[in-house]
């Protein structure tokens, strides 16, 4: 089993990130780049919670989203065709006094077969570098999907 840390500051509110990693519409590979459409798949969805397969390559995995508690977000692998056991993420979001937005992630993958184990292998080695490069592309696109607008409303 690998686990794999990393953080990234964005300028994003919670709220907004929320809405861009829920977000389950067409185009969703804009903003990860490893879920494409024609794998995309949402089983079930309600406040504050789905269930969703998703994936690119040859690689999918159904997850259990857990956006109930929106600064602690929970993604649970439930089936996958290399990932099992306590495979996962987890996002923390921290409101910062500057108005930026820590989020500290945490994935963990558990092969389930041979090609997962070689895959979490790998991961071990370079998974935090290629993760949190990925991460910081989500970011991006979110940030420019969800932009903050200052307008101020007559009241």
């Amino acid at each position: 089993m690998t686990t794999i840390h990393f953080s990234a500051v964005t300028t994003l509110k919670p709220e907004q990130f929320v809405a861009g990693l829920t977000d389950f519409g067409p185009g969703r590979a804009e903003l990860f780049a490893n879920s494409h459409d024609d794998y995309l798949r949402v089983h079930s969805q309600g406040p504050g919670y789905a269930d969703v397969t998703e994936g690119a390559g040859g690689v999918w995995e159904r997850l259990s989203y857990d956006w109930s508690d929106p600064r602690h977000i929970v993604l649970t692998t439930t089936d996958s065709s290399h990932w099992g056991g306590a495979s996962g993420h987890t996002y923390t979001l921290t409101e910062r006094a500057d108005g930026t937005t820590a989020i500290d992630a945490v994935v963990v993958r558990d092969g389930k077969n041979v090609k997962g184990r070689l895959v979490g292998a790998l991961f071990a080695l370079v998974g935090k570098q290629v993760l949190g490069k990925a991460f910081a592309g989500t970011l991006r696109a979110i940030e420019a999907r969800y932009p903050l607008t200052n307008e101020v409303h007559d009241a």
